[in-house]
């Protein structure tokens, strides 16, 4: 039984076990959209995108769930962070500009925001927010690369803006009830994140 939560330690970690089946479980039931095919709506196309595949839920909400520990300035500023990288790597895709080792970059940030939440680490507000950016920009550029052809670009960012947030937030959400539970859960769970991470990079 969990002293604070008045809920027991099994119960906690059950609902953790579920949401991360519920991600796995859309990962595997769909593939990414907007691959040799045409999407009308842009909207829709960008609003799925980041919901179907488990590398992007994974670091958008890992990093949401980390946001929750971190100083005032650095948690209220998360939000914006991350859209701010999504929109720069998307700039970027569209822009024509090549960046190397993207895949590799979307796996690494899945396994270093388990690191950062295993650890429970604390970053300053300059170095968590330029951290959150640079990994979101890996996942703006895919989103970028893969927009359909035909889709509005305003559209299709509106879409992927409005799922990264309800990702992040969602993470925040998971975040801070387990502000409340056993900080060796969280550790597990950012274990859980880190490794992976570390499959998807080796993959």
């Amino acid at each position: 039984m969990n002293k604070m939560t008045g809920l027991p330690t099994s119960k906690i970690t059950s609902k953790i076990l579920m949401t991360l089946g519920l991600m796995l479980t859309a990962t595997l039931a769909f593939s990414h959209p907007g691959h040799g095919e045409q999407v009308s709506n842009g909207f829709l196309s960008g609003l799925l995108h980041p919901l179907m595949g488990l590398d992007h839920l994974l670091a958008m909400g890992a990093i949401g769930f980390w946001s929750i520990r971190q100083n005032t300035t650095m948690k209220r500023g998360t939000p914006l962070f991350v859209i701010a990288g999504m929109i720069v790597g998307a700039g970027l895709a569209w822009a024509g500009v090549s960046l190397a080792g993207v895949e590799t970059g979307i796996a690494m940030s899945v396994l270093l925001v388990g690191v950062l939440i295993a650890t429970l680490a604390k970053l300053p507000t300059a170095v968590g927010g330029s951290l959150v950016a640079l990994f979101m920009i890996a996942h703006g550029y895919a989103h970028g690369t893969e927009m359909a052809q035909g889709s509005s670009m305003l559209l299709y960012m509106s879409g992927f803006v409005i799922a990264t947030l309800i990702i992040t937030f969602v993470g925040r959400g998971l975040g801070q009830a387990m502000l409340k539970a056993d900080n060796r859960i969280t550790r597990a769970l950012g274990g859980v994140v880190a490794i992976i991470g570390g499959v998807l990079a080796a993959g």
